[in-house]
């Protein structure tokens, strides 16, 4: 294997890597943005995955969820005996309202009962304190996020509503969950910290609260491997049917796992378009930059073959001078990855609240990224080594013949009649070169695309946000209620000082199925003359809800099947659990969840019960908040209420937080692509051009002018670029709103004008910034040293 030693042709390599170190540097930089971009996404994909596997095996994730009203014990046995069962455990979950000093508003909350140690599935790891006493009924352990958003430590108390009593609990440990992971309450979209808590409590105190001696009302199972996990959640629905079950659910629709999954499909998903890019211009400018090379070093390379140096060791020295700059590349890749990748991951860490985090990236990782460029650097570079080793020697030392000129594709067009000199040269050496402007303009076009596809995620998510929280749900405050309630409660609601309007809604657990697909989902009931919470589409136009049948999110047809005028089998999961084919009335297209939404009355009709609601939507005067909300504290019938405002806000900080961080790095990608492009073509060209510039020179033409003839062709190409790749962002905008589109969300492809500006303005100082560089080594030419002719 040939080795660096100090050989001529390693002299030489050297040589020519320190002549061109400008350009060397530029393409390494554009190689580090893929391989950065590559290591970054696949270390914090790999990292977070062996993180949640570690984690779920070590506390005991459960597989499958069921709740059900109230279930003797017997029958979390005869559960436990479903064939593939390994482990389960039977548990008292409930919705509570949590009263915390300091906070007006009442919060939400849930507490989980905890059973043996030996025995826990979704064991909890304490992180300060201790777990709860059995025989003391008032202990308690907090979620470690509800806990530092209240400033709460062991020792504090907080008052809870527990089966319509307010009891005092005194907080004995800070604890973390694998159920937990993003922390996030009943209907809504991001973790609210502030006004969501979990909460544990021994078994026996909630056995006591709601009088569960001898029952349960949720359950957990893990199964073995290779168990059906879908035959065991028909077995197990079977068993908890007949006691209020509501359907159990696998892993992958537990809200928290399926958060969680999602995230790492998309950074999964990232690794097969950002990086590409990068290393497809890399190819491009090592192809152009070692083609150059090989043209400026004919004569060389054919004094080198008459010496005796074969074709192989000529062809291996030109593949040594593409895997310097590779090297280069990969290693300042390698770097930037793992930083960027460490503090991605450290920003999934805190919003999906490990307890502890493998950053450790995997070799294999760093392997992909030198194998990806290298490859890519091959192909950019093997037909210049190939006409390395094709060139005979005979006609290597001969000097190329002069350039045929000929009537071309600009004079045909008319850019020839252009009034200026300076013109009419920038024109002809575009067009008799358009494979190279070609190239060029795909590059810079690239490096625009990238913003585009970076940047248009703020104005999707603006867009999803205004129409979700402005346009859908216009409320103050959404109210839900321990149990369903009479419609009549909504007089009650308007007598409290500082409501304005309210709006009764109701919502039912229920199974959806068509033909052999079914989706567990919530059927929401709405006022026919909705207008705190109304059913919008995508294009902002209000939904008419039928007075009888179904009205489906698009995304809950797609994974049924079904389309309008189809008939749907409706199974509800509460109540008396009526079943019964209804039909789909319209589709609509949405944001958030898969939805299916019925007319109140009409839900009513359909659940063979009274007129009651599930909660109401309220809009209230300000002034009165803090009274409104001492009221509702003292309700016992609430579970829980959740602020519009909270929400919006807290949606717009993990934006900012989590979002602002990863388009920061692909802008700064972005503007080294365009960088990198730009100024290696603009020193290929001035290598290549620069007897004919110091001939213009010597003939008159100032120092602008000739720097006007470089940096013009570059302009021109640039100027060219930004309409494709604004064209070329676009389609990947599109991509990623086809990969984002989840269960639990879409994004819809909204771009702003002033996005295609600011993606412009970051490429055309990138552009300037490069060009200025090379037009100064224009206005230093040593016009006689350029103007010698080698005989």
């Amino acid at each position: 294997m040939a080795t660096f030693d100090l050989t001529p042709l390693n002299k030489k390599l050297l040589r020519d890597l320190w002549r061109i170190r400008g350009q060397v540097l530029a393409i390494a930089i554009v190689i580090a943005g893929g391989v950065a971009t590559l290591v970054m996404s696949l270390g914090t994909f790999y990292s977070l995955d062996e993180t949640r596997r570690a984690y779920y095996e070590r506390y005991r994730f459960a597989h499958i969820f069921g709740h059900a009203k109230r279930a003797p014990e017997w029958v979390g046995r005869d559960i436990g005996r479903i064939p593939g069962v390994a482990a389960f455990e039977t548990r008292i979950v409930q919705d509570v309202v949590i009263d915390i000093a300091g906070m007006d508003e009442p919060a939400r909350g849930r507490v989980i009962s905890l059973g043996p140690k030996s025995r826990r599935l979704n064991d909890v790891v304490v992180r300060q304190g201790r777990e709860p006493v059995p025989n003391r009924p008032d202990e308690v352990l907090v979620h470690e996020a509800f806990a530092e958003a209240h400033h709460l430590a062991p020792g504090d108390s907080l008052y809870v509503n527990i089966n319509e009593r307010r009891r005092k609990l005194d907080i004995v440990g800070i604890a973390l969950s694998p159920e937990y992971l993003y922390a996030i309450g009943p209907g809504e979209i991001v973790p609210d910290s502030r006004h969501f808590g979990v909460l544990w409590l021994s078994r026996k105190t909630l056995e006591a609260a709601y009088d569960l001696k001898g029952a349960f009302n949720d359950v957990t199972l893990m199964v073995s491997r290779g168990t059906a996990r879908a035959e065991v959640i028909t077995r197990m629905d079977q068993l908890l049917d007949p006691y209020g079950g509501t359907g159990a659910i696998g892993r992958e629709d537990q809200i928290s796992d399926a958060f969680l999954t999602s995230e790492l499909e998309q950074l999964e998903n990232m690794t097969g378009i950002i990086p590409p890019i990068f290393l497809a211009v890399a190819a491009f400018l090592l192809n152009i930059v070692i083609a150059r090379l090989v043209q400026t070093e004919r004569e060389q390379i054919g004094l080198l073959k008459a010496f005796g140096y074969t074709n192989r060791r000529l062809g291996w020295h030109y593949f040594k001078f593409v895997s310097v700059i590779t090297a280069l590349g990969v290693l300042i890749g390698w770097g930037a990855g793992g930083w960027m990748g460490r503090e991605i991951t450290e920003i999934y860490a805190e919003l999906f609240r490990f307890p502890f985090l493998y950053f450790a990236l995997n070799p294999g990782v760093f392997g992909i990224g030198a194998l990806v460029s290298i490859a890519a650097a091959g192909t950019g570079a093997y037909a210049a080594i190939r006409r390395v080793v094709r060139i005979a020697p005979a006609v290597a030392m001969t000097p190329p013949p002069p350039t045929t000129y000929r009537r071309g594709l600009a004079e045909t067009l008319g850019f020839a009649k252009a009034p200026s000199a300076v013109t009419r040269m920038i024109l002809r050496h575009i067009f008799r070169w358009p494979v190279r402007a070609g190239l060029t303009v795909v590059g810079i076009a690239s490096a625009v695309a990238i913003l585009v596809m970076s940047l248009f995620f703020f104005d999707s998510v603006d867009d999803m946000m205004e129409m979700y929280f402005f346009d859908t749900e216009r409320q103050d405050i959404n109210l839900v209620f321990v149990e369903p309630r009479a419609a009549s409660v909504h007089y009650l609601l308007d007598d409290i000082p500082g409501v304005l309007s309210t709006e009764p809604y109701r919502v039912v657990p229920a199974r959806l199925q068509f033909g052999h697909r079914r989706e567990r989902v919530g059927l929401r009931g709405l006022e026919a003359d909705a207008s705190l919470s109304r059913l919008v589409d995508m294009k902002r136009q209000t939904v008419d809800l039928p007075p009888e049948g179904l009205v489906l999110s698009r995304k809950l047809a797609d994974l049924l099947g079904a389309e309008e005028g189809d008939r749907v089998k409706v199974s509800a999961l509460e109540g008396r659990r009526p079943v019964r084919e209804l039909p789909v009335t319209r589709v609509v297209r949405q944001y958030i969840g898969v939805m299916a939404y019925m007319d109140r009355g009409a839900l009513n009709r359909f659940m063979l019960e009274g007129d009651v609601v599930s909660g109401a939507n309220i809009l209230t005067d300000s002034y009165f908040e803090p009274d409104l909300f001492a009221e509702l504290k003292e309700t016992p019938a609430l579970f829980g209420l959740t602020l519009r405002r909270s929400a919006y806000q807290t949606f717009r900080d993990l934006i900012e937080e989590h979002l602002y961080t990863m388009i920061s790095f692909y802008v700064i990608f972005a503007a080294l692509i365009a960088v990198g492009v730009v100024y290696n073509s603009a020193r290929i060209s001035l290598s290549e051009r620069g007897r004919e510039l110091a001939s213009l020179r010597v003939l008159g033409f100032t120092r602008r002018e000739v720097a006007l003839i470089l940096v013009g062709e570059l302009a021109v190409l640039t100027f060219v670029a930004l309409p494709i790749g604004c064209a070329f962002g676009y389609a990947l905008a599109a991509l990623m709103v086809d990969l984002f589109d989840t269960k639990l969300y879409r994004i819809p492809l909204i771009i702003l004008p002033s996005t295609y500006g600011y993606s412009i303005c970051v490429v055309l100082l990138a552009s300037t910034a490069s060009a200025a560089v090379v037009a100064r080594r224009v206005a230093t030419l040593d016009l006689i040293a350029v103007l010698k002719t080698r005989e």
